[in-house]
């Protein structure tokens, strides 16, 4: 098997943890701990997975002069990326904000073209016009869906994560040609947890731990070590083999996986504003994309 066949492996195999991993966290939070709360334990345990794991890894030094982009993209991969998807999640349904994430490779799109100024094509504007139509009809009718407290709220936080997303993927990529991966995640993710850390300490300490169940401490384990280490591994060592926009591509599955799992275990339901809203991000998002498939590498 290929180099590339591996990485569009792991690629797949992400997009069904992430898709899983929407239910999951939504039965954790807020019920049991609050979303910043989690958000620092979910951090601080992957932090110590990484560094741990650093110990058995080839030694590299980091260039000073590379530290900015390191904190930008902890800033942006862990930090605001994790604060905005976990409060969204918590106020909003799985299927929707699995739905919205799928404007992630449309978002990588676009800011690369600002960032490397490229001419966008009348097909690429439509097609950003089409998901963003999509999003907002999501956010603003999606209100009443399932049982999410505050949908159109959550809907924009986990917007606003999926464009903090992007520029994580976009920033990251040069530090991925110069280094391995162990070499410099272990800082993003302690540059994280220092980030996260005064949002998310007074939710942690208020966790009364004597009275969560069994099965939620194992689906907080799920989320610390498969969603966030094994995950963001996999997403590392993907992109050494494949551009960004390839990489970003594959949430396009993360809606199908959430969606059956959700309503597999009765904990959403499908609705015709997610439909329709689906179609146009999907329609949308291909439509940005089609011209850079060529070029993947």
């Amino acid at each position: 098997m290929s180099k590339r066949n591996v990485a569009l492996f792991g690629a797949t195999i992400v997009s069904v943890i992430y898709g899983v991993t929407f239910t999951i966290a939504k039965d954790v939070m807020p019920e049991y701990i609050d979303a910043y709360g989690f958000i620092l334990l979910r951090v601080s345990g992957a932090m110590l997975l990484f560094w741990l794991s650093w110990l058995f890894m080839p030694k590299e030094k980091i260039a000073l002069k590379d530290f900015p982009r390191i904190i930008a993209a902890a800033f942006f991969g862990v930090a605001f990326n994790m604060l905005t998807f976990f409060k969204g999640l918590s106020l909003t349904s799985p299927i929707s904000a699995s739905v919205i994430m799928v404007t992630t490779p449309m978002i990588v799109l676009v800011l690369s073209a600002i960032i490397m100024k490229e001419r966008m094509q009348k097909r690429m504007v439509i097609g950003i016009i089409l998901g963003l139509i999509g999003t907002a009809f999501l956010i603003l009718y999606g209100r009443s869906i399932g049982t999410a407290s505050n949908a159109s709220l959550g809907n924009i936080l986990v917007f606003v994560n999926a464009v903090s997303y992007g520029f994580y993927l976009i920033t990251v990529k040069k530090l991925m040609d110069k280094y391995n991966a162990f070499t410099f995640v272990k800082w993003i993710y302690l540059f994280g947890f220092l980030m996260v850390l005064p949002f998310g300490w007074s939710q942690f300490e208020a966790v009364n731990w004597a009275i969560v169940p069994v099965h939620i401490y194992w689906k907080i384990g799920f989320v610390v070590v498969i969603s966030t280490f094994i995950t963001y591994l996999l997403n590392l060592l993907t992109m050494k083999e494949l551009k960004p926009t390839t990489v970003a591509v594959f949430i396009y599955l993360q809606p199908f996986f959430a969606t059956v799992f959700a309503i597999g275990l009765g904990k959403d339901d499908l609705s015709l504003v997610k439909i329709v809203s689906a179609v146009l991000i999907f329609v949308g998002v291909y439509m940005v994309t089609q011209k850079r498939k060529t070029a993947d590498s």
